[in-house]
């Protein structure tokens, strides 16, 4: 295959929106918690239980946001590995099973 100045447009663009698509997952990652840990952290003032709302809050909605990246990371790999598979021809791994 030739390296062609489109494909190397075309690998710029996908490293630019990778990079792109990282970046808004570390703010969501960063931001969703630290704002629902901000309102714990408003209703522990208001009944003066100080760190427990704040802490649930906050591990919930980090935990989530772990699980949430997790299952579409594994999702997208997998999608990834269809692409490539079905590009190059390859047999999928169940159907290469012989008797």
């Amino acid at each position: 295959m030739e390296h062609t100045e489109a494909n190397s447009r075309a690998g710029a663009a996908e490293v630019r929106s990778g990079a792109g698509d990282a970046l808004a997952k570390a703010f969501e990652m960063i931001a969703t918690p630290a704002i629902f840990g901000f309102g714990g952290w408003l209703v522990d003032g208001r009944l003066g239980t100080f760190p427990l709302v704040t802490l649930v809050l906050a591990m919930i909605v980090l935990g989530y946001e772990v699980w949430s990246f997790v299952r579409h990371y594994g999702v997208s790999m997998d999608a990834a590995l269809d692409s490539r598979r079905t590009s190059y021809g390859a047999p999928r791994p169940e159907a290469s099973s012989q008797p």
